[in-house]
């Protein structure tokens, strides 16, 4: 299982939680958001961690020039679209981007919301299920109604969000079967700065789980 921490904006936080065991790290590439990072803070965060850790630049309705050059920059081996982008967008990033993992993130409010699934897994690598919230686009701390995706399989890889914690990610994870799971409100003492000793406890409760 995948397991990325999202909203890093510290080195030395970075590198201590990639060596507690996250699989990839989220970086705020949005100016309005208080996790915002630049491309060059990401790359000298990069630059510390073991080359199998993901980084992962979180865009919002960034243009495909903005993306790429962050890309280049930071150094970022994928990105992740949680703003209104189109599956038109999204193939002509991969076009740009053939190596760089795209990841689309979808905010759930009714389970309608799921019949995006097919057409983006299509022209994303990998999707991103998070709670819906009328004014933020993430890091709500908002759960989703996990009964609604017992039965949810989309045709690619994906990623539930939302909300989870060290407390309720086990519970999560006996009624979602994800490929991967993406925490930061839930592991955080503030918005960008994270609690160590509670990123040490999800990990401490995912042993076994990380298969």
């Amino acid at each position: 299982m995948r397991i990325k921490i999202c909203g890093i904006t510290k080195p030395e936080q970075g590198q201590a939680i990639a060596h507690l065991g996250a699989t990839a790290l989220g970086f705020i590439c949005v100016q309005a958001s208080p996790r915002y990072v630049s491309a060059v803070q990401i790359r000298a965060v990069g630059k510390e961690l073991p080359p199998e850790v993901d980084r992962i630049g979180v865009f919002a309705n960034a243009t495909q020039e903005e993306i790429c050059e962050t890309v280049a920059v930071a150094a970022l081996t994928g990105v992740q679209l949680h703003g209104i982008e189109t599956t038109e967008f999204c193939h002509k990033l991969r076009q740009s981007l053939p190596n760089v993992e795209i990841i689309k993130a979808l905010r759930i409010k009714t389970t309608e919301d799921l019949t995006q699934a097919d057409a983006y897994g299509e022209c994303a690598d990998t999707l991103l299920l998070d709670a819906y919230h009328p004014q933020m686009l993430g890091g709500t701390g908002k759960t989703l109604d996990w009964a609604t995706l017992e039965q949810f399989q989309p045709s690619c890889p994906w990623f539930l969000a939302g909300g989870l914690t060290p407390d309720n990610v086990l519970d999560a994870l006996t009624q979602v079967y994800p490929s991967g799971i993406d925490l930061s409100s839930g592991v955080e003492r503030s918005p960008g700065d994270k609690d160590l000793d509670r990123v040490a406890q999800l990990f401490e409760k995912l042993e076994g789980k990380r298969q």
